[in-house]
């Protein structure tokens, strides 16, 4: 018997139709969402975040949302032992945990129960990296980090500096490459019996209108006030680099006016979407459902159910 924990996980890139998914599934087999998404664990950035609202989540309940403080640091190590415990929770009472989010390292990370030395941290190299990106920017950072660690470096976006330096704090400590790491942390099994879904569109222009409206929606809905009292809060920390708040500081500041700043967040989420599928494209435990914008949302929930049905994780 396997004794394993049996877990779906709903992942693909933004604008996919994860939310509603996921949601779905939890309720079609008694179960709760975990969420994977880095940002929307922030309280206060809900609409940017595309946070799921009481409507979406289907009576479901949804965990690791809204968790932290906008100031308070988190890093992918706390994700992993939090989410642990949910799913822990989450099966004590005989519900099933379904993990919904994009945010690939979390999903990766958790799934192939990586684990963590704190042996890998030194304050003193991370302030002498934070320092040397504060006068040679970002863009510098990713460039050093390519140098010792391409794989790393080519999924992470040059605006999440905390874990760009980060992966290069874990080589100057150990000599190691943070990719290098986590395979040698892979070496004790998986605790899940995972069925993976992933979410794409055929046709990639298809996304990408989605991602465009989807922004629209956010900007009718509030998004700009709420990026606003972001910006004037004084809790501002990792989070503020979310996609939908850092590309509206020019025009807060004055420097650049709504509409340019509003298209880009539009090409950040198009690229973004692009990292996301780079990155899930390499796991092959994923069923991929390549979806059209005509086929009916029954029918997307039927086709995964018989994935899940094939993975005989229940």
């Amino acid at each position: 018997m396997d004794k394993k924990q049996p877990l779906i996980a709903v992942v693909g890139p933004t604008a996919s139709g994860k939310t509603a998914v996921g949601a779905a599934l939890a309720k079609e087999y008694n179960g709760e969402v975990v969420s994977a998404d880095s940002m929307q664990i922030y309280k206060g950035m809900n609409i940017a975040t595309a946070k799921p609202t009481d409507e979406e989540m289907l009576g479901i309940p949804h965990h690791l949302i809204s968790l932290l403080e906008m100031d308070a640091s988190f890093s992918v190590a706390d994700y992993v032992r939090i989410a642990k415990e949910k799913i822990s929770e989450i099966a004590l009472r005989g519900k099933l945990p379904v993990l919904v989010g994009g945010t690939g390292l979390y999903v990766s990370s958790l799934i192939d129960n990586i684990s963590f030395d704190n042996a890998l941290t030194d304050g003193s190299v991370r302030k002498q990296l934070a320092e040397e990106c504060a006068r040679f920017g970002n863009e510098a950072m990713l460039d050093k980090l390519r140098e010792i660690d391409p794989e790393t470096a080519a999924v992470l976006p040059v605006g999440n500096i905390t874990r760009i330096i980060r992966a290069i704090e874990v080589y100057e400590v150990t000599g190691i490459p943070f990719s290098k790491h986590k395979e040698l942390s892979r070496l004790e099994e998986s605790p899940y019996n995972v069925c993976m879904i992933g979410l794409n569109y055929a046709d990639r222009n298809v996304l990408y209108d989605r991602i465009n409206r989807r922004v629209d929606l956010m900007v009718e809905k509030g998004m700009v006030e709420e990026c606003k009292a972001v910006f004037e809060s004084e809790k501002l920390g990792t989070a503020c680099q979310a996609i939908g708040y850092k590309e509206f500081i020019p025009y807060f500041k004055g420097e650049k006016n709504k509409e340019e700043c509003i298209d880009k967040i539009k090409q950040d989420s198009r690229r973004y979407a692009k990292r996301q599928l780079t990155w899930f494209r390499r796991d092959e435990r994923i069923n991929w459902l390549e979806l059209t914008d005509v086929i009916p949302f029954d029918k997307i929930i039927e086709e995964c159910k018989k994935i899940v049905a094939k993975s005989n994780i229940l």
